[in-house]
């Protein structure tokens, strides 16, 4: 198949591939078409389904532990037992701050089963971020593993709570058999979870797959991180759509996840595809490419969740003959770049590449269900790819104020249509929900949702992913938001101006950020580790900008607006002798300046970011 073209021939020979897998496919396609948000099919269902019909079988692997669907469903059941005696009903909200361990599964899945939605905070945040995250949300409590409590005692005493026992504790342990002890200030959440009963819960008024399950943090397009709503309904999409659909997920398949579980791919469509098969997720706190193959061939995995990034990752590994001898056949993700699509499938044998597209908050999501190379494959959704200004994620108007679609194979804003059928949840903020939102867009009173990104189509309905535009840019599979870094910035009290881009490296995925500042002129020569150090104590490591252009002036245009886009393509490039650049290398604990030497080495990959 030619690269950047999906033909008839092409999906014709997928076809016997597809029928072979019709009875799935045609369960999947009744889940993932469900429409009546009043049915009380949620999570909780879900999980009691498979405990009634493979309750034997393993449900979550980690490390040496092993529980099984039986045993995590009465898990749950305490848990669910648990936050009813707190006072907690559905439609409160709870944050979850744990890394991946079968622990942050248990913990929604038992809030699921009472309504009580669960809100993911990314255990990268810290300081301001992670406060203004769970400010957002306002939750009755705060489940806290013990590998975080260090980073959440730091923002503890600014949030604000009305529970008497808000802060909830779980040992970094198999807390099914072993407590540990509380920290002051916490409740020993497991201690108390173990003397409830683990039958499924009773409820008179149970929750419904249109009731919110989880809250996903996204960077959004501008400031700080925006919460979105993720109903029940998003769960039985993935579990019909991708589990099904996509992956024909069975008991016997094993899903290797390392990606975080606070991600929407990790734990709406990893997570929902191993609840469609009834399979097993085997969890890692943190990808490792060294470790990667090893954990595989132990957890004897099928298939696994990806981003891009992780990939070229274990591309980037030696190559060797254990690259074959394990289990997998297929894996779920996003991101995958075309230039190491089929190298990687080449090397490693695997034969579907489950391609998806989507966001936590969007309305409209693609899947490359004929399992062809280089596409997120196609949507049911309404969507159109429309013109739009360079640099920015605004579409082109015409004089009548419409916008106009490109011509096939040119790429286009993605926008997706918001009907009944295809709602937008949004944010839990009003203001940044209708940002996203372009209204009139067609005709007079029509309105659809702004991706942000851009695609273009190849073939047949697939389109190909392109780049991510305007305020957010993508890096170590994490968005970042430019104007949450600027404020940062600001609040340094080191600088007078700063703007904050994506600039693309040789040899990696996304954009690695970059600041270009003026720093304040008192006198003093400008201490660049010294800001090094405050982002380190406020942004997460993926946020933190990699270059640094220290400058005396950045120009503006006449209405006073950045030249974002000339800034952009200067990159880390050394320009004028008046200006330093600065780069965080890997491994290293502060900013060195550049040389003509170390750009050469960067351009030509010689550094491994």
């Amino acid at each position: 198949m030619n690269q950047d073209n999906v033909s008839v021939l092409d999906i014709a020979r997928s076809l016997p591939r597809v029928i072979r897998r019709l009875p799935a496919i045609t369960r999947g396609l009744y889940y993932y078409s469900l429409k009546n948000e009043n049915l009380e099919l949620t999570l909780g269902t879900l999980i009691e389904n498979n405990a009634r019909n493979v309750g034997s079988r393993p449900a979550v692997l980690f490390e040496d532990r092993s529980v099984t669907w039986q045993e995590f469903n009465g898990w749950a059941n305490r848990i669910a037992y648990y936050l009813q005696a707190q006072g907690l009903t559905k439609g409160d909200a709870i944050a979850v701050f744990l890394e991946n361990r079968p622990e942050l599964l248990a913990v929604v899945a038992g809030a699921a089963k009472l309504g009580v939605a669960c809100a993911m905070l990314n255990t990268s945040q810290k300081g301001k971020v992670l406060e203004h995250s769970i400010h957002l949300i306002e939750p009755k409590m705060v489940v806290v593993g013990e590998e975080l409590v260090e980073a959440f005692d730091g923002i503890k005493a600014g949030l604000r709570t009305e529970h008497p026992h808000p802060f909830q504790f779980l040992a970094d342990t198999n807390t099914l058999n072993a407590f540990g002890d509380a920290p002051d200030g916490y409740t020993n959440m497991a201690e108390r979870v173990s003397t409830f009963n683990s039958g499924n819960p009773a409820l008179s008024d149970p929750p419904r797959m249109g009731d919110t399950a989880v809250y996903l943090f996204t960077s959004g397009t501008t400031g700080l991180p925006k919460a979105a709503p993720g109903s029940h309904r998003k769960f039985i999409k993935a579990y019909g759509g991708f589990g099904l659909m996509s992956l024909a997920m069975e008991p016997k398949d094993v899903l290797y996840c390392t990606l975080p579980l606070y991600h929407g791919t990790a734990l709406l469509v990893c997570w929902g595809s191993v609840l469609a098969g009834g399979s097993a997720i085997a969890l890692r706190r943190k990808f490792s490419a060294s470790a990667f193959w090893d954990d595989i061939r132990y957890y004897h995995a099928t298939a696994f969740g990806y981003v891009g990034e992780l990939c070229r990752y274990l591309l980037n590994q030696p190559p060797g003959a254990q690259d074959r001898n394990h289990s997998l056949t297929k894996m779920i993700g996003n991101g995958l770049r075309s230039s190491i699509w089929r190298e990687f499938k080449d090397r490693f044998g695997i034969e579907t590449v489950a391609e998806l597209y989507a966001s936590s908050e969007g309305n409209i999501g693609f899947s490359n269900f004929f399992n062809m190379d280089n596409t997120v494959g196609f949507s049911t959704a309404p969507y159109k790819l429309v013109k739009f200004h360079d640099g920015t994620r605004d579409p082109v108007r015409n004089e009548k104020g419409f916008m106009k679609e490109v011509a096939r194979g040119e790429p286009g804003l993605l926008i997706g249509e918001i009907t009944k059928k295809w709602s937008f949840e949004g944010y839990t903020q009003k203001e940044a929900t209708e940002k996203s939102i372009l209204r009139n867009a067609f005709k007079k009173g029509d309105a659809w949702f702004n991706t942000g990104d851009v695609l273009k189509e190849i073939g047949c309905g697939h389109l190909q992913f392109m780049d991510r535009m305007g305020d957010t840019f993508r890096w170590k599979g994490e968005n970042v938001s430019t104007t949450e870094v600027e404020n940062i910035l600001d609040g340094s009290g080191l600088v007078e101006e700063a703007i904050v881009y994506g600039v693309e490296i040789p040899g990696t995925n996304g954009k690695a950020g970059m600041v270009t500042l003026v720093p304040h002129s008192n006198g003093r020569e400008f201490d660049v580790n010294r800001l090094f150090a405050y982002l380190q104590d406020n942004l997460p490591a993926y946020a933190i900008p990699v270059f640094v252009r220290v400058t005396h002036a950045i120009e503006k245009t006449g209405t006073f607006k950045y030249r974002k886009v000339d800034i952009q393509k200067a990159g880390y490039s050394l320009g004028h002798s008046s200006e330093k650049v600065y780069a965080w290398l890997p491994r290293t604990d502060g900013y060195t300046l550049l040389t003509p030497g170390l750009v050469a080495e960067i351009d030509s990959g010689k550094v491994s970011f």
